[in-house]
């Protein structure tokens, strides 16, 4: 039976996803993200889909890593979120969840019959995969490759061609599904592209800390505040990054 409610506001988990060209520091924020939601690196797993580059920043803090072995499957990342949900994980960093779209279009490429009526075999397992992170009791942040290209951007009277990210590689609408989209560019900057906290539309650019995890944290515990967007500094995304101070 239908019934009608006032609407109320519960803490919430976040899920989260950073998008970005190769090279943009998806990884490396989503940890300096993930660090300034717990300030304890053992609660912090990253499910691994990079040929080992969650290692590169083991540097910053004893997370956990959980690594695919290679099997991108939905039902293996599935598995991944799961163990890392019954092993106390706070924040489970998927990275990335492109290439669990690149199995399901090679595997419906593989499939024999009507192209069109073979999805009925594909979308079931995406939509399992996306339903075990929307329901999944722990923070998520998920990072999504982007494509590239190049436009022609005018530099001291010259027209200089610089790189830039497109579309998410992933299922159309997959950003519909998360709270907040970041959008990460070669310079390390980030604007998002969708914010349902009010935290950062409508923001300057800005570069991820762990004071970012801490407002987006805060916002989870209905505890929101507004000035989390700092001048941009310099981060180090590459092996010798300082330790974020707690």
């Amino acid at each position: 039976m239908l019934n009608i409610r006032p609407s109320t506001r519960k803490q919430a988990k976040i899920k989260l996803a950073l998008q970005g060209c190769a090279g943009s520091g998806k990884t490396y924020s989503a940890l300096l993200l993930a660090y300034g939601m717990t300030s304890d690196w053992s609660k912090i797993a990253v499910i691994d889909s990079e040929n080992g580059s969650a290692d590169l920043y083991a540097h910053l803090g004893t997370y956990n890593v959980v690594s695919l072995g290679g099997d991108y499957s939905p039902e293996n990342y599935i598995e991944a979120i799961t163990l890392c949900e019954n092993a106390g994980m706070e924040v489970i960093i998927v990275d990335s969840i492109s290439q669990c779209w690149d199995y399901l279009l090679d595997f419906h490429a593989g499939l024999q019959g009507n192209s069109f009526a073979n999805w009925a075999k594909v979308t079931p397992r995406q939509n399992a995969f996306v339903q075990k992170i929307l329901q999944s009791p722990v923070h998520i942040i998920c990072t999504m490759r982007t494509k590239q290209d190049y436009v022609l951007n005018e530099k001291n009277g010259k027209m200089v061609p610089e790189k830039v990210g497109l579309k998410a590689m992933q299922r159309d609408g997959m950003d519909y599904e998360f709270t907040v989209v970041l959008d990460i560019d070669l310079k390390h900057h980030v604007q998002a592209s969708k914010d349902r906290t009010g935290l950062f539309m409508d923001r300057p650019e800005f570069t991820i800390t762990p004071k970012v995890g801490q407002a987006i944290l805060n916002w989870c515990n209905l505890n929101p505040q507004s000035n989390i967007i700092q001048p941009q500094t310099p981060q180090n995304y590459g092996n010798s990054a300082p330790t974020p101070s707690r």
